[in-house]
């Protein structure tokens, strides 16, 4: 397949109103902190709604994830029906952030963002996402999500892939 055969997708910068649809953005911007630990640290509560089924319980994992290079071909999506999946970065690089509205079952095409560094999501339960795409170097991540038994993991390969073109960011 050669490249002219893949539609081309550019990132567009990740903010809450063009996320609303698929989950949370994690992020400081308009956040109503609090001072806590006698005005040594700020806490800014609530910033994302964790939902998960209740056949598991709501675990912190770590993803210590390879950086991706442009173009980067994109050939599948995933979802996980029992509970959202929160990645929150512990440096302060770039990462894509790729999802797709769902139509019975099957992943549209998909929307690519690309976070300021300092940004986290949380992508809703059923929410077609690519994988972790750290785009600067290797990054770790905290990842809140559902530890328990059943499936949670779906997913749903592209008949034609596509090209993300993240090289100018």
């Amino acid at each position: 397949m050669t490249q002219s055969s893949h539609s081309m997708l550019h990132p567009k910068p990740l903010t809450k109103e063009h996320f609303a649809g698929f989950g949370d953005v994690i992020e400081l911007a308009d956040a109503n902190p609090i001072e806590i630990n006698d005005g040594n640290c700020l806490r800014y509560s609530d910033l994302a709604a964790i939902n998960i089924d209740d056949t598991g319980k709501t675990g912190i994992s770590l993803f210590d994830a390879k950086a991706y290079i442009s173009p980067l071909l994109l050939t599948y999506v995933e979802r996980h029906p029992l509970g959202s999946q929160a990645f929150l970065p512990t440096n302060n690089d770039p990462y894509l952030v790729i999802v797709a509205a769902d139509n019975n079952g099957e992943a549209q095409a998909p929307e690519v963002f690309v976070t300021s560094g300092y940004q986290g999501v949380n992508y809703y339960r059923n929410t077609w996402h690519g994988v972790l795409t750290p785009i600067e170097s290797r990054s770790l991540f905290v990842v809140v999500d559902y530890i328990g038994k059943g499936s949670n993991l779906q997913e749903f390969e592209y008949a034609t892939p596509y090209l993300i073109d993240f090289g100018s960011i």
